[in-house]
């Protein structure tokens, strides 16, 4: 997809949930199973954030449904891993969506430093 193109389709989901995004930033160093990126966001989240495994199935069929994740062909060796078990890879949209929602919230959080609310100084 070219980037003028990736770039409003991305615009297109933003704002994101933030179980979204942090499952998009969970992927975004390497492929996970779902009970991996469960663990995963908990801790990314700094425990916050704590799903029901079994739901969370939903979140990853509507992610992948609009695009922003791709179900893996590749497999750990059986050894080392259950069969059953399926992993998740972010999609270049989603990629580009998880940028998109980041400067989004990073603009957000600049007007919030400018109205003293980021824990900054007190009034």
């Amino acid at each position: 997809m070219a980037r003028d193109k990736l770039s409003a389709a991305a615009e297109g989901h933003l704002p994101l949930k933030p179980t979204d995004y942090l499952t998009l930033v969970a992927l975004s160093d390497g492929e996970r199973h779902g009970y991996g990126l469960v663990k995963q966001i908990e801790t990314l989240s700094g425990g916050t954030l704590r799903l029901v495994p079994g739901n969370f199935y939903s979140v990853l069929r509507r992610l992948m449904n609009a695009g922003l994740l791709e179900e893996s062909t590749r497999r750990p060796a059986d050894d080392l891993d259950n069969r059953r078990r399926r992993y998740y890879a972010i999609s270049e949209l989603g990629r580009a969506v998880a940028a998109a929602e980041t400067a989004r919230l990073k603009s957000l959080v600049k007007v919030a430093e400018a109205h003293d609310l980021a824990g900054g100084r007190a009034r």
